[in-house]
């Protein structure tokens, strides 16, 4: 069989995506959101294959119960038990799951793991998580500051921390919805010049802005949000050490906050108090992340309608 149908949509990067359309899935989002009764059976007959090779929580729980809520199914499937890409090509595995399934969830490590399931698959692919980006990530990210600001064009949002994958989604979700995004890393860990490229050019078109620098102080000045991961991802725990030196000074405590009085802190979580957030900070009254975690659940459901079935008109 030979790879994919070029009518197949896929949820990589988000750079799939026009901004229009970037700025229609958080507006299906936030209608889903405010009545979910109306899509109550959207989804209904479809299934979604959920392979994790990176273990979840608010991953499988948010995909798991959004394809419930929408009537239809999801199915777990443990990556140790699967082996992919050793027990089977990635490309077998695509071309099976899509003779069985709507659509496949994908968590794993490397990127070009996606991108090689979404080349021989018939059913659109969506990305989890990998090392490089966490596109739904930033969709509930952009969706929780849509909600607190009522706009996104001509906002700054500052991240403080590792130049990782939710850094990548950030800036590029960013540069399509018009955002100013600043970050804030120590020396080595900076984002993909490649990511930071696209983000840069696409700005251009948007109004967007994406910059990076090494200096924590008076960086959050200006911004609506500031936002910060772990130091050391999974996968890289023989790092931890190291990583927390060199981040050492990078924490988004009380006094940083005190720099964007008006700005709401967000956070991916799983958190690690003391480490990259202070307590203080992680609990107090500028933190949205319990919202930004819901927020997974309701932008994930947009992906799912575009990409599995017919949008049910709110």
């Amino acid at each position: 069989m030979s790879p994919q149908r070029p009518s197949t949509r896929h949820c990589l990067t988000l750079q799939e995506f026009t901004p229009k359309e970037v700025e229609s899935l958080l507006a299906l989002a936030a209608r889903v959101k405010a009545r979910p009764a109306a899509f109550r059976s959207a989804l209904a007959g479809r299934s979604l294959a959920m392979i994790f090779e990176k273990s979840s929580t608010r991953t499988r729980v948010s995909f798991e119960v959004a394809m419930t809520q929408m009537g239809g199914h999801a199915l777990h499937l443990n990556g140790d038990e699967m082996k992919l890409g050793r027990r089977e090509t990635v490309g077998d595995t695509a071309r099976v799951l899509s003779r069985y399934v709507d659509g496949i969830m994908i968590r794993t490590f490397g990127h070009d793991i996606v991108e090689e399931l979404a080349r021989y698959s018939d059913v659109p692919v969506v990305n989890g998580l990998t090392d490089s980006h966490h596109p739904c990530q930033a969709l509930a990210d952009t969706l929780t500051m849509k909600e607190r600001f009522g706009r996104l064009k001509g906002l700054t949002l500052v991240y403080v921390g590792d130049g990782n994958n939710v850094t990548h989604s950030l800036m590029v979700a960013g540069a399509q919805l018009g955002m100013s995004v600043r970050v804030v890393c120590p020396k080595g860990y900076e984002p993909s010049r490649r990511v930071l490229a696209w983000a840069q050019k696409t700005g251009r078109a948007t109004g967007g802005r994406c910059s990076v620098t090494h200096e924590v102080k008076g960086a959050a000045k200006g911004a609506q949000a500031v936002y910060t991961d772990v130091w050391t991802s999974m996968g890289q725990e023989a790092e931890s050490r190291k990583r927390l030196k060199d981040f050492k000074g990078y924490q988004v405590d009380e006094r940083l906050m005190a720099e964007a009085p008006k700005a709401i802190f967000l956070h991916c979580l799983p958190a690690h108090r003391g480490e990259e957030v202070s307590a203080g900070v992680m609990d107090g009254p500028q933190a949205a992340v319990w919202d930004q975690a819901e927020n997974r659940l309701h932008a994930q459901k947009a992906v799912l309608l575009t990409l599995l079935g017919k949008q049910k008109k709110s």
